[in-house]
């Protein structure tokens, strides 16, 4: 049967949406649902050295910190704050154009990069992010507006038999977790290809997949909020490459840093206009 074309004419409407650019169509999307895929425009070189550093990274940051340790605390397949172990490859990931492009029209005013993390859903394995939650979790309200968002980059193809991300669209708007019955109904699948970002807003509810491949399936896991919320690895403090641009420095939270005394606070305050 051939899918039916759903009516674009309208009859009592004052205000619409104009969604007339893949920003502003990923944006509605995040706004109504909760969720959507954009494009990063990158080249497939420039997949491939993202690939390859997130690789070399991750071979360092086990023998950092050893295989069996980080296995006993859960954290095995997780990349803790990529873009603090040197090199440009992971800041250049979270000041993306389309993503930077699409949080702006999404979250008012100012906001901060929370957490990078690489993450590894593992073949044949438990996830430790299959269950459902939200990037902000214990919280049980609805927000007129995001206050944080979750993107998702996509290192390898997101498949439903590699484990593609289970959201519950427009669960955002919802306060409490909806019923087992709602969730086996309701839940959908987000397939995305390698070098998309899978957009979320926080509060909606969400789970990674079981990999039912041979291979990992790989991500980087980025969290924008607004400046209210603590980092969950203070990021100035551990970068080892001082010469930010000025976008840098105010994305990755240097300018909300947390004074340390009185003194602090009010030489913070020095030059400012109120």
């Amino acid at each position: 049967m051939k899918k039916r074309t759903a009516p674009v004419e309208s009859y009592g409407v004052l205000r619409q949406h104009h969604a007339d650019s893949m920003i502003a169509g990923a944006a509605e999307r995040i706004r109504n649902l909760g969720f959507a895929v954009l494009d990063s425009g990158y080249s497939s070189s420039q997949l491939k050295s993202i690939s390859d550093e997130f690789d070399r990274i991750g071979m360092r940051y086990v023998g950092t910190y050893g295989e069996t340790e980080l296995r006993n605390i859960n954290e095995l397949n997780t990349i803790r704050a990529l873009l603090t172990h040197g090199g440009q490859t992971f800041l250049d990931l979270a000041l993306n154009d389309n993503l930077q492009a699409t949080l702006k029209s999404l979250i008012s005013g100012k906001f901060i990069l929370n957490q990078q993390n690489g993450v590894i859903n593992p073949p044949r394995e438990k996830y430790n992010q299959g269950k459902w939650h939200r990037d902000l979790p214990y919280q049980h309200f609805v927000s007129s507006k995001p206050l944080a968002i979750n993107a998702l980059f996509c290192v390898d193809n997101f498949t439903r038999e590699n484990g593609a991300t289970f959201v519950l669209p427009a669960s955002h708007l919802s306060e409490s977790f909806p019923s087992p019955n709602y969730v086996q109904e309701k839940a959908i699948q987000v397939e995305a290809k390698a070098g998309s970002f899978i957009l979320l807003d926080c509060m909606v509810y969400h789970a990674g997949g079981f990999n039912e491949t041979n291979a990992p399936r790989r991500a980087v896991n980025h969290v924008f909020n607004i400046p209210y919320f603590k980092q969950q690895i203070n990021i100035p403090k551990n970068m080892k490459d001082t010469k930010l641009s000025n976008e840098a420095k105010e994305l990755l939270g240097f300018d909300y840093m947390e004074p340390q005394s009185i003194t602090d606070y009010l030489s913070s305050r020095m030059g400012k206009k109120y």
